[in-house]
């Protein structure tokens, strides 16, 4: 393919290389929020197979925010009981225990969904906000300047010169963005270690189960029914020196040979070879550049984290471009490695020891708890949350707000969670005097806005009993979902305090 060179184009605010799951999600998170943006990616279409499959709690919740969640339950299930083949048996076995909605987690069980599914759903719902990809437009060069970043890309139009004020590498494990920023990509690859990841067709096995085959010698085949339709995910452990042959005659072969049965791979969709290459990058910025995903921290594909990790580093970091852009301090921006980092790296650790356990006790590594469902994860005592202390069980600074059901001040029934939905800050007020002192409240006028809740106190135990708060309080909710403060008192200096780092100036008439 050969190129022409174009002139340099228009100035945008963001250009996003990559456009998976966590490159999407930001680019629909700063197209809500008016952000001029671009997002290429060097794939002639969008990714077809299921490799991610897994959706957790925290991510069903972002992705409600997002306007996707609806769309993803509808080619979604839950996941199955394994059935363990053992001999002539196959012993049921409970992966992942189905728990009941809550007030305050209204979403609690993983979903089961094809990465593809998952991503479509996330492209339309760009595509409804008035965004695109530009497939087959790939990032050669980039340059940084004190005030932005001038990428070359080549693509159909030609080679093309873009300046944009902050650019964002959601471009994989192999990121030109974080290699071109010189970025260390800490960790290690085994070579040695492969396993076949595919979709197929097959016939001979019953969909109810999420079928297993434990070998003694380290060795294990699994095969997971995908939901939406007919196939199934193989993943299946190689030994050392065993070839690699991704065609649908030697996928039956392996797989008839490791089971001994009858069963019939009749296609093979997509097919990949997966080796554990579980790395943390260094540093998520590098001046105006910035890392999200499969850029920033690659996973084993045990329990379920990769995807999530990914789509949640985007709605923390898109809410801070939008900040940064509208007149907020550039330190904010600092913050999103500070708070995902060392979430990454939790998550990283918890992903590997799950895989790790595979080869020499596959049952028990199968087992998923409430680890794995993110709910809990948080900021606390980051930059933002520096004073939310580490051993209240209340919901503080740093936290996930939770759900909470309430009545309004017209006696309707209303839960938060469908306040928080958008690009905005959400003030909730608790009882007097804190709802009184909302009338005082000063809010830039860019940036995010702020939609402020006035809960009663005659109907405020909802809310009290859920996030652990005994008197009139105000409590400050980002736009990504946690906890900015819990102020029982001196409201306006909590706000204050907040406005220093997360919001652009106050514009007071003079």
């Amino acid at each position: 393919m050969s190129f022409e060179v174009t002139a340099m184009t228009d100035r945008i605010d963001v250009l996003v290389v990559g456009a998976g799951p966590a490159g999407l999600a930001l680019a629909c998170d700063l197209q809500r929020r008016g952000v001029r943006l671009r997002v290429i990616d060097a794939a002639d279409h969008s990714f077809e197979g299921s490799r991610a499959k897994g959706i957790q709690p925290r991510t069903q919740e972002v992705l409600d925010d997002l306007g996707i969640l609806a769309e993803i339950q509808s080619h979604s299930s839950l996941y199955p009981l394994l059935g363990a083949h053992v001999g002539p048996l196959t012993v049921p076995w409970m992966m992942i225990r189905h728990r009941k909605p809550t007030e305050d987690v209204p979403h609690p069980n993983t979903l089961l969904v094809a990465q593809h599914d998952t991503d479509a759903a996330i492209k339309r719902r760009l595509e409804q906000l008035g965004g695109t990809v530009e497939y087959r437009t790939r990032l050669s060069s980039y340059e940084q300047h004190a005030d932005g970043v001038v990428a070359t890309v080549e693509g159909p139009a030609g080679i093309v010169r873009i300046s944009a004020r902050f650019l964002v590498g959601a471009d994989g494990g192999g990121s030109t963005v974080r290699r071109t920023a010189g970025i260390d990509f800490i960790g290690d690859t085994d070579e040695s270690d492969r396993m076949i990841v595919a979709d197929v067709t097959l016939t001979g096995l019953p969909r109810n189960r999420w079928h297993i085959w434990p070998r003694s010698n380290g060795r294990f085949m699994a095969l997971c029914p995908l939901p939406d339709g007919n196939k199934f995910q193989l993943m299946l452990k190689l030994c050392p020196d065993e070839k690699a042959d991704l065609g649908q005659e030697a996928v039956n072969r392996l797989v008839q040979e490791f089971t001994g049965s009858k069963l019939h791979v009749a296609q093979v969709h997509w097919a990949s070879v997966w080796r554990p290459n579980i790395r943390l990058a260094q540093r998520y910025r590098s001046g105006n550049v910035f890392l999200v995903g499969d850029a920033a921290h690659v996973h084993p594909p045990t329990g379920g984290q990769g995807l999530n990790t990914g789509v949640q580093d985007a709605y923390n970091l898109g809410w801070k471009l939008g900040q940064v852009l509208a007149g907020a301090p550039d330190d904010l921006l600092d913050t999103y490695e500070a708070e995902r980092q060392p979430i990454a790296a939790r998550v990283l650790g918890l992903s590997s020891d799950i895989y790790a356990r595979m080869s020499s006790r596959p049952l028990a590594a199968a087992k998923r708890g409430d680890e794995e469902r993110q709910l809990a994860l948080n900021y606390r005592g980051g930059p933002l949350a520096a004073d939310s202390g580490e051993e209240s069980r209340n919901v503080v600074a740093g936290d996930r707000a939770p759900n909470a059901r309430y009545l309004d001040t017209n006696g309707r029934p209303a839960q938060l969670f469908d306040t928080f939905r958008g690009a905005h800050f959400t003030l909730i007020a608790a009882g007097e005097p804190a709802v009184s002192a909302l009338k005082h409240i000063s809010w830039p006028s860019t940036g995010a806005a702020l939609k402020t809740v006035e809960v009663p106190e005659k109907d405020a135990a909802g809310v009290r009993r859920i996030y652990g708060i005994t008197n009139p309080a105000q409590i400050l909710v980002r736009p990504d979902g946690y906890v900015a403060y819990v102020a029982q008192d001196d409201w306006t200096g909590a706000l204050s305090k907040c406005s220093e780092l997360m919001l652009p100036p106050t514009r007071r008439d003079t």
